[in-house]
């Protein structure tokens, strides 16, 4: 049988009026406590110029190329050059055994001397057969047959100038010579080697790479993309002086500046891509070619553009870029932004933004369109994406600003508002 105790009624009411002031706290907090308005960082927005600029995969490639090949046949004597090294043009790289080719020679110019032994007495003898022909005391017959002899003694002596030529080249072809100055390669020949004129193999290369070229690719599609551009007046050009210049292998800048030399007339039909070539002074030979390497091909000048930091942007459900504005207000207002390109660490955005906007880049994942905010002012590094607070009036440095405390917390509850650094 159960057994029930019997609470004395004093207990009872005196609970009932503890829950009701409990009750009746609970109600009152909220209504007296002031809201808290969540703290964000902005950055003011301000049109400016922006140079437009496309990063291009490339090569280099050597300006000037000659395979050195033989032009006579003959046993190579010696090798004059350094492989690896530089050559100068005219410089004597190989010379073949000259003996067969001075004797050729020797024995042209002594042609050439015995031609002409026989033009005097060929000539006299016209002089005189013409002074006696006046008189008819020699025949036309044999006036036209001095003549004859005459003409036949002086093409004789042509023939033989023309052989004492072509010895001469000959001989003078057994001592190969750089066509142009540059870099020059391995031999591919050693002292003692059979050459002939008509070989296909070179005797080695040789590269100028002073200047040196650089062929970048860019799509059709881009380039019509800039033209257009150029056309509507939404791009200034920077005229037809275009420059150049290159990021290394390594990451590193190349410490001197190109202009474009060429565009290519046709599209690669495979690639759908338009080679363009850039030429760069390389007198230190720092740029050797085959080298990978990527073109920083200034395009023009894209004026009252705004630089949004990318921080400050994200992508809503539909893939557009959004970002969130504070009003005079202090109200939010988030905007769909019409997003060019990336500059830096900066998206390029050519409208949709008025002068003076203020964009929040920190704190954006915790305030929602019409919420009421404070904010700090702040600016973002471009160079490092970092962000920074922003200097005031009177002047002085930027400082760094503390953003960790801006950052979700990683167990899920609410961030805790950036303090304010002014």
């Amino acid at each position: 049988m159960p057994h029930f105790r019997i609470v004395p009624p004093a207990l009872v009411f005196g609970a009932l009026l503890s829950l009701a002031g409990c009750s009746e706290n609970a109600e009152q907090k909220p209504a007296n406590a002031p809201a808290v308005k969540p703290e964000v960082s902005v950055m003011t927005l301000h049109p400016t110029s922006v140079a437009i600029t496309a990063l291009l995969p490339g090569r280099t490639a050597a300006s000037l190329i000659a395979e050195v090949r033989p032009q006579v046949g003959g046993i190579v004597r010696k090798r004059n050059f350094q492989e690896g090294g530089s050559v100068r043009e005219g410089d004597v790289l190989y010379e073949i055994d000259p003996a067969t080719y001075q004797a050729a020679y020797d024995s042209a110019v002594a042609a050439v001397a015995k031609a002409n032994g026989a033009v005097p007495s060929a000539q006299a003898r016209v002089d005189r057969y013409r002074g006696l022909s006046r008189n008819d005391a020699v025949s036309q017959q044999d006036l036209d047959e001095a003549l004859g002899t005459l003409a036949q003694a002086n093409a004789d002596v042509a023939s033989a100038k023309a052989a004492l030529e072509t010895a001469r080249i000959n001989l003078d072809y057994t001592k190969i010579r750089a066509p142009i100055g540059g870099r020059v390669g391995a031999s591919t020949v050693t002292v003692g080697a059979l050459v002939t004129a008509d070989q296909t193999t070179s005797l080695t290369t040789i590269r100028q790479i002073d200047p040196i070229n650089v062929d970048v690719t860019q799509s059709s599609a881009n380039l019509l993309k800039l033209r257009r551009a150029i056309e509507d007046g939404r791009l200034k050009t920077t005229g037809a002086n275009v420059s150049v210049t290159l990021k290394l292998e390594d990451g590193s800048d190349y410490n001197r500046t190109g202009r474009i030399e060429f565009l290519d007339a046709a599209v690669e039909e495979t690639t759908g891509s338009v080679t363009v070539r850039a030429e760069f002074p390389n007198p230190e030979q720092l740029l050797l070619p085959g080298v990978y390497v990527r073109a920083v091909i200034q395009e023009g000048i894209r004026q009252n553009s705004y630089l949004v930091p990318q921080r400050a942007v994200s992508r809503n459900t539909k893939g557009e870029a959004t970002a969130k504005f504070v009003l005079p207000d202090g109200k939010v207002d988030e905007r769909v932004l019409n997003v060019d390109r990336s500059i830096g660490n900066s998206w390029l955005v050519a409208d949709g933004i008025e002068d003076g906007a203020r964009v929040v880049v920190e704190g954006n994942q915790r305030v929602r369109a019409g919420q009421e905010v404070t904010t700090s002012d702040v600016i973002v590094n471009d160079a490092t994406g970092e962000l920074e607070q922003a200097a005031k009036e009177t002047g002085g440095a930027a400082k760094p600003v503390d953003v960790s405390a801006a950052e979700p917390a990683a167990s899920g509850q609410a961030p805790a508002p950036l303090a304010s650094k002014n």
